[in-house]
């Protein structure tokens, strides 16, 4: 369940950034540069994922995989909250594209130690026999439910547009 909130979070800062945020951080620029400002700052937590897993999978090791994917997910729900309450540009000025950069940084360093660790988590409870099957159910279930509603969305639009 952790990660598919995870993942709702990174996909709905995706979808803002598409729609709102190049106004809301970046209305000094033109629409086309403020739009590749903000998708840039949707590219620092992918980029962030890698030492998220590094720390948190080391965390795991230390004092538990159950308190590191604990600690991931309430730093994700804080970073999406803090997003979704901050002002924009005319508030903050500079400042604000600076903290979302910040916030998104925080966001791919929780879902990079989150995502490996439900998916050991959920073999190591498994039995010999079907933690393969977990682990597979555990890793692709927010990707299927992603695909799933692009192609909801795709039925969508023909019968719209028909």
């Amino acid at each position: 369940m952790g990660s598919t909130i995870e993942w709702y979070d990174f996909f709905l800062y995706g979808t803002m950034a598409a729609i709102i945020f190049p106004q809301l951080f970046f209305p000094q620029h033109d629409s086309y540069v403020a739009t590749l400002l903000t998708f840039s700052t949707y590219a620092i937590g992918y980029i962030a994922r890698p030492i998220g897993g590094g720390l948190f999978g080391h965390l795991g090791d230390k004092i538990g995989r159950k308190v590191a994917l604990v600690a991931t997910l309430i730093i994700m729900g804080i970073t999406t909250v803090l997003i979704g309450v901050m002002p924009g540009f005319e508030t903050l000025g500079l400042l604000a594209p600076i903290i979302i950069t910040i916030l998104r940084f925080i966001q791919g360093i929780a879902i990079g130690g989150e995502w490996p660790g439900s998916v050991l988590i959920s073999m190591e409870w498994g039995t010999e026999k079907n933690q393969r099957i977990y682990g597979h159910i555990t890793s692709n279930r927010s990707a299927t439910w992603f695909n799933t509603r692009n192609c909801s969305n795709v039925a969508l639009y023909r019968h719209i547009w028909r």
